[in-house]
């Protein structure tokens, strides 16, 4: 099996290393700079190019890991036209395709990817075709690529992607809040670590609905209020901690 991979960025470079990993051929890599195209086309022994190009080389599949914003003028890469072109967007259509062939499908790959990570994690990846066939297709792709398969509608294509941020953009942007603060008031961020494992695993094993705890569920007022009294000096902080403490509350229907 051939692939073209259109990008050369963090999901390229993992998808492009799966790809391999699983035995597939990686015929050429195109993205917007020919020289980032290269660096990543040689890694592999393989064609390099520019998406402005007239031709790729003949593949099976034709992976689009451009920005989102690079899928509203999709139509624009002539070298596309009627292949098996697939998106790996999670909050767009697959429709976003369909002016630039007539065989398309999504493979969403539900999880942060770096190409700087020592590993590959784990990836869920979210199916789609525009016809049966087509999806039966992609399917044996991504099954190829990883053990956690699934079939998605745009629908609930984007509302996994909605998930996925609050569980991990969110959350990751809460550590870093946490970590600044601690730098700013001289405590050690690591101390925290212990308390992140643990939440962490709570959170995989049992619902995190149930295990929820704090003041804002025990109904500590007290507690809430000192520490807001502390916060006096983060305004920043004092309102994320403001909110999410009525979300708590909300959520747990709690006064």
């Amino acid at each position: 099996m051939k692939i073209v991979m259109l990008g050369s960025g963090n999901a390229a470079t993992v998808l492009c290393e799966l790809i391999y990993k699983a035995g597939f051929e990686i015929a050429q890599v195109v993205s917007r700079e020919f020289d980032h195209a290269r660096d990543l086309a040689n890694k592999y022994n393989t064609l390099a190019g520019t998406i402005s190009d007239t031709t790729f080389q003949e593949a099976d599949f034709y992976i689009v890991a451009l920005h989102d914003a690079a899928l509203d003028h999709i139509e624009k890469i002539p070298a596309l036209k009627d292949k098996m072109v697939i998106h790996i967007s999670g909050a767009i259509s697959i429709n976003a395709l369909k002016e630039c062939s007539t065989t398309y499908g999504v493979m969403y790959p539900l999880q942060t990817l770096s190409k700087f990570a020592d590993e590959i994690p784990e990836i869920p990846f979210l199916v789609d075709g525009n016809t049966q066939e087509v999806k039966h297709r992609i399917l044996g792709l991504a099954k190829s690529l990883s053990g956690n398969v699934i079939e998605a509608n745009d629908t609930e294509r984007l509302n996994y992607h909605i998930a996925a941020v609050f569980a991990g953009n969110f959350t990751n942007h809460l550590y870093a809040m946490a970590d600044l603060f601690c730098q700013k008031e001289r405590l050690e961020f690591r101390t925290l670590h212990p308390l992140m494992k643990e939440v962490f695993g709570r959170s995989i094993k049992y619902s995190p609905f149930l295990t929820q705890t704090g003041p804002a569920i025990r109904d500590d007022v007290y507690t809430l209020n000192k520490h807001l009294q502390a916060l006096a000096s983060h305004p920043d902080y004092k309102y994320i901690y403001l909110k999410l403490t009525e979300s708590i509350i909300k959520l747990h229907g709690k006064r």
